[in-house]
């Protein structure tokens, strides 16, 4: 074998488990992120430490109010429309959201 192919070879080889070391360590930072995320809004919540205390901020005032309908799963919803979050995050949030009232 060529010695120039050989070393293309094991190149490419090293250049594709770097860049899959570098695609699994992004992954557990990622998930750590988001449970760091998820508790730092338990312990915004625990301490009541909401944004002017009024209450929810007004973007979420229609979360609230279907809350108050009883309709959780259009909270949901919406919450999620609003903020972006995932189904599980804005499904946590809404609940903290009913807890509170």
């Amino acid at each position: 074998m060529d010695t120039a192919l050989i070393v293309v070879l094991v190149l490419v080889v090293a250049l594709g488990l770097l860049f899959s070391g570098m695609e699994s360590r992004l992954r557990r930072m990622d998930r750590r992120l988001t449970a760091m995320d998820r508790r730092l809004g338990l312990i915004i919540d625990h301490l009541g430490a909401h944004p002017g205390d009024g209450g929810p901020e007004p973007a979420l005032q229609r979360v609230a109010a279907l809350l108050r309908d009883g309709k959780k799963i259009h909270a949901i919803k919406a919450y999620r429309e609003i903020t972006g979050a995932d189904l599980r995050e804005a499904k946590e949030a809404v609940e903290r959201m009913a807890e509170g009232r």
